[in-house]
């Protein structure tokens, strides 16, 4: 889901405020993400601080979901561990803020929370007017529509009078009315600030349809009841190339959260493990070797340590190996890979040369 509407103009004078800087001060909460002084680089921050503040969904089983014991788990969720492995050591070094679709970017400009991972969709005015900056997209997705198996709706045209449960202040309610007023389907938006509020009512029979991306679709449909009782239309709405996001204007920290990303995807392009990057330190293969900081200074030009890529795949793996624990073949969602996979395998996930 996606945040939308006046935040933009909100979001506009925080960072003005910040005179061109790389982050504002905003209260100290548990963490204290807080920016110091504006010239500093969240990098900094983050390593004085000894912890990343990452702000999440924490209710979206596969992506970023909380269990009773507060445990986080997740594709997102890993995300955020990759990144404090790469700059901390420790990918367990991560406190990490629930937002809903209302609050994520007006957390992250204020320095509440240093980056999100929270299925935040990359549009052209949020990369712009917005001021944010999307690092590379971790999952490509695409906004679809459930319904009851029993319900006799085949198609969007079939909402003709009927009631369609989204969260506001999304693009996904953006998507859906564009949707309809092209189809000239004339229905009923229900709407919801809160996604878990938003599923409830469909579960109670208050709306006919649900509209969201289709990986969040596919993962809440099995926290209802009975889950076999409900389907995704053949239908997609929308693209949604969803990932990571900072703030704009602060070069130093998009950079580490950008190329841990693609770390992750060079990673699995090599062939490189959790379990078997140990046979890969004798390598002589020279694109691994400055990969994993046997020579150059790829990750000390970062402000990193050389070796950043050792500890981010040993604590928490390549990207198939998160995209199939999580969503993937060892997960119970079983999604095939399509565009997310490797573009050596048809899919759209590509590192530029780490040289």
């Amino acid at each position: 889901m996606r945040k939308w509407g006046l935040l933009a103009a909100a979001l506009g004078l925080t960072l003005t405020a910040c005179g061109g800087a790389t982050t504002t001060t905003a209260p100290a909460g548990d963490g204290d993400a807080a920016a110091p002084a504006a010239s500093k680089s969240r990098l900094d921050l983050v390593k004085e601080r000894g912890k990343l503040v990452c702000g999440v969904d924490g209710g979206i089983p596969g992506f970023s979901f909380v269990d009773e014991s507060g445990t986080y788990s997740g594709l997102d969720v890993d995300v955020c561990r990759a990144v404090a492995a790469a700059v901390l050591g420790d990918d367990k070094a991560v406190e990490y803020r629930r937002l809903d679709s209302t609050e994520r970017f007006t957390a992250l400009a204020g320095g509440e929370v240093d980056m999100l991972s929270r299925n935040t969709t990359w549009t052209i005015s949020r990369d712009t007017s917005v001021g944010l900056e999307f690092a590379p997209t971790t999952f490509y997705d695409g906004q679809g529509m459930m319904v009851r198996t029993d319900s006799g709706i085949k198609e969007l045209k079939d909402f003709a009078g009927k009631a369609i449960c989204v969260e506001t202040g999304t693009t996904t309610e953006l998507n859906l009315t564009d949707q309809m007023s092209k189809l000239g389907v004339d229905f009923e938006p229900v709407v919801f600030q809160d996604a878990d509020a938003a599923y409830a009512a469909y579960d109670e029979g208050r709306c006919e349809g649900m509209t969201s991306d289709k990986s969040q679709l596919v993962a809440r449909r099995s926290t209802l009841p009975n889950p076999a009782d409900h389907t995704l239309l053949a239908v997609t709405m929308s693209k949604e190339p969803l990932g990571p996001v900072t703030v704009n204007n602060d070069s130093a920290w998009f950079d580490v959260v950008k190329w841990t990303v693609f770390g992750l995807m060079q990673a699995e392009e090599f062939g490189i493990t959790s379990e078997n990057i140990g046979t890969f330190a004798a390598t002589e293969d020279p694109n691994i070797k400055r990969f994993l900081g046997g020579e150059g200074t790829l990750g000390t030009d970062m402000g990193l340590p050389n070796d950043f890529m050792v500890k981010v795949i040993t604590q928490v793996g390549s990207y198939g190996e998160i995209f199939d624990r999580n969503v993937g073949a060892g997960s119970q969602f079983k999604l095939e890979r399509e565009q997310n996979a490797l573009w050596t395998e048809g899919g759209l996930m590509y590192s530029p040369p780490f040289r």
